[in-house]
């Protein structure tokens, strides 16, 4: 069954959470996602003849 228009109108809208705008949001997830990976482990070393060093 279609949704009049005068429904849509009538229908409460759900309050803003916050006063946060997106670009924020998007900025603290990506700090947060930042400072809680870990590093990456270095690379091994390679040798002057171009091997690398077993473990």
């Amino acid at each position: 069954m279609p949704v009049t228009p005068s429904a849509r109108e009538s229908a409460p809208q759900p309050p803003s959470l916050s006063g946060v705008p997106m670009r924020e949001l998007l900025a603290a997830c990506a700090a947060a996602a930042a400072v809680s990976t870990p590093p990456r482990a270095p690379e091994p070393r390679e040798t002057r003849e171009g091997h690398r060093e077993a473990a």
